[in-house]
């Protein structure tokens, strides 16, 4: 009996450092869970097929973590093509916090409210 390794609902396997072309980091600051992207600017030509669904994805403000969930992207890979869309002007991000650390009890609640789903 022959083992499958791609259901067929599921679609073709791309890799996420085929999506990033091999970069694990976005340029510049990193982009933390909770921070608030928005788009700026629509497609340019030369974007990728991600690059362009995470733009769509950030025309309303949307937080990272759901910006990786909605897209089903790995949130590394969101970073990467985050920062690419930063970097050609095409987002803007906030932080809530304002550049400060986040609260150890808010991280806490967080990480107890992930363990119950």
């Amino acid at each position: 009996m022959t083992e499958r390794w791609l259901d067929q609902d599921a679609g073709p396997i791309i890799r996420p450092y085929t999506v990033t072309r091999g970069r694990t980091r976005p340029t510049g600051a990193r982009f933390d869970l909770i921070a608030t992207v928005s788009a700026t600017g629509s497609a340019a030509p030369g974007l990728s097929p991600e690059h362009r669904r995470v733009l769509a994805a950030c025309r309303r403000p949307i937080s990272v973590a759901e910006l990786a969930s909605g897209t089903g992207l790995a949130v590394g890979v969101v970073g990467v093509l985050l920062g690419d869309l930063r970097d050609a002007g095409l987002v803007t991000v906030r932080t809530s916090s304002g550049g400060a650390q986040p609260r150890v009890d808010l991280l806490r609640d967080v990480l107890a409210g992930l363990r119950t789903l």
